[in-house]
C-alpha cells in the first residue's frame, strides 16, 4: 500500500564546540529526516500482508482469552520477558539473577537497575493506554521512569529533546551517521501528530502499532531511551485498541531474534514501504504469541512438579510459599515472612527446604537483604526469548 516516505534535507550544522576528527570540526552541512504527518492517512493491509494480519490479531485474541485471566502470574512475567529482550537490543544484559536482585530491592549492577526502570516505564505505558488516550505526559513520565537509574542522562529524563541527535557514525557530530532525525525544533508538532495518529480507532490494530512504533523511532523525540520507549509503544496501543487486556505481547525477542533485520525495516519505513513492517511485526507477533503459550502452560505445570518434590505438610509454610512462587517468584525475607505468615523460624526452615530441594536459589547472601528466587520461573524468561528467537529464525530459512 502506498505510504510517504521521509524527504531529505540540508540543515546548517552549528555545534557548540568543535570536538573529534577534523572531518567532525569542520563539518557544516547535515541531512536530515523529515517524516510526514501521518495523523489523517489510512492504511488497509491486503494480500499477505492481510492474512498474515488476522493471523496476528488470532493469536494474541488466543493468548488473552485461554491464560490472560486463568494464568494471572502470567502478566507480571510477560511484562518482564518483554522489558528484558527490548533493553538486550540496547546492550543491556545483566542476567536474570542480576535482574532478580534488582526487583527484590538489593544491590544491583547498573545494567540490572536499568532493566528494571524498562519493566516499570512499560508498565506505566500499557497502564495509562487501558485507562484513557495516550498522552505526551504520559510517555515523557515513562520515559522519566525508565532513565532514572542514569545519573548523566537525568537533564534529558522525561523531556524531548532540544538538540540535533542521530544514529551511528561519530559520537561527535552526524558525520557517517545512519540516520539523522528531524531537528529538535519539529519534535513537539510531530509527537502531536504521532499521538493523534495512535489514538484513532479506525485503523487495523496491529498495523497501527507497527506505523505508531516505527513513525516514534523515525521521529527519535528523546536524546536517550527511544527504543525501549517506542517498543513499549505497541504494547500501549494493542491495550488501548483492546487487544490486550491483561497480557503484554513478547515482541522485542522477535526483534532481538535478528537486530540487522529490524532495524533494516525500520529504514525500510522510512522508504515509504510500510507493508514489510506491518507484515514483520504481524508475522512476529504469532510467533510471540504462540511461544508466550507454551511458557504459560510450563509455568502453569510448576506448582504440581514443586509439590511432588517438596511434598509439603498441609497449612505449612513450605505449602504457602509453594502457592505463591509463581505470583511472587522474587523475594527477600521480610517479604517471605509476610507471605508465610509464620515466625521467622518457621519461614527460614522452609526457605531451607526449598532451597535445597533446587526449587529456590539464593540471589543474594547479604546478610541485611536475603533475596531468593524460584529458579524455574525466572530460567522461563530465558527459554520463552529463545523459543521466539528460533520460530523467528526458522520462519525466515
Amino acid at each position: 500500500m502506498s505510504w510517504p516516505s521521509h524527504p531529505i534535507e540540508e540543515r546548517s550544522w552549528n555545534p557548540r564546540q568543535r570536538q573529534g576528527s577534523r572531518a567532525d570540526r569542520t563539518l557544516g552541512r547535515i541531512s536530515v529526516s523529515l517524516p510526514p504527518r501521518i495523523a489523517d492517512l489510512d492504511y488497509d493491509p491486503i494480500g499477505s500482508v492481510g492474512r498474515n494480519h488476522e493471523a496476528a490479531l488470532i493469536a494474541v485474541a488466543r493468548l488473552e482469552a485461554e491464560f490472560g485471566a486463568q494464568l494471572a502470574p502470567l502478566a507480571d512475567f510477560l511484562l518482564r520477558s518483554e522489558s528484558v529482550a527490548s533493553s538486550k537490543i540496547e546492550q543491556v544484559d545483566a542476567g536474570w539473577r542480576a535482574f532478580g536482585k534488582a526487583v527484590a530491592g538489593g544491590k544491583a549492577s547498573d545494567d540490572a537497575k536499568s532493566q528494571l526502570a524498562a519493566v516499570q516505564a512499560l508498565i506505566a505505558m500499557v497502564e495509562a493506554a487501558g485507562t484513557g488516550p495516550l498522552t505526551l505526559d504520559g510517555l515523557l513520565t515513562a520515559h522519566g521512569l525508565l532513565m532514572a537509574p542514569d545519573y548523566y542522562a537525568a537533564r534529558d529524563s522525561g523531556r524531548l529533546r532540544d538538540v540535533q541527535n542521530w544514529i551511528g557514525g561519530s559520537d561527535y557530530t552526524p558525520i557517517d551517521a545512519s540516520y539523522v532525525p528531524p531537528p529538535p525544533e519539529l519534535v513537539p508538532e510531530l509527537m502531536n501528530d504521532l499521538l493523534a495518529f495512535t489514538n484513532r480507532t479506525d485503523l487495523p490494530i496491529l498495523a497501527q502499532a507497527a506505523i505508531a512504533h516505527a513513525q516514534f523511532e523515525s521521529i527519535h523525540p528523546f536524546t536517550d531511551g527511544n527504543g525501549r520507549i517506542g517498543r513499549a509503544l505497541i504494547s500501549a496501543v494493542l491495550r488501548r485498541r483492546g487487544l490486550t487486556r491483561r497480557v503484554t505481547v513478547p515482541l522485542a525477542s522477535v526483534m532481538l531474534a535478528d537486530t540487522s533485520r529490524y532495524f533494516t525495516l525500520l529504514d525500510g519505513y522510512r522508504d515509504g514501504q510500510v507493508d514489510e513492517f506491518v507484515e514483520y511485526l504481524s508475522i512476529g507477533t504469532v510467533h510471540a504469541s504462540e511461544a508466550a503459550q507454551e511458557s504459560a502452560r510450563a509455568l502453569a505445570d510448576l506448582p504440581a512438579r514443586w509439590r511432588e518434590i517438596v511434598r509439603p505438610r498441609a497449612k505449612s509454610a513450605d505449602e504457602t510459599l509453594l502457592s505463591v512462587l509463581l505470583d511472587t517468584p522474587i523475594f527477600n525475607a521480610d517479604t517471605a515472612q509476610r507471605l508465610t505468615g509464620t515466625g521467622d523460624a518457621s519461614t527460614y526452615r522452609a526457605l531451607g527446604k526449598l532451597t535445597e530441594s533446587g526449587i529456590l536459589e539464593v540471589l543474594s547472601e547479604s546478610q541485611r537483604n536475603r533475596i531468593w528466587a524460584a529458579t524455574d520461573v525466572l530460567a522461563e524468561l530465558d527459554a520463552l526469548s529463545a523459543a521466539i528467537g528460533r520460530r523467528t529464525t526458522d520462519h525466515l530459512r
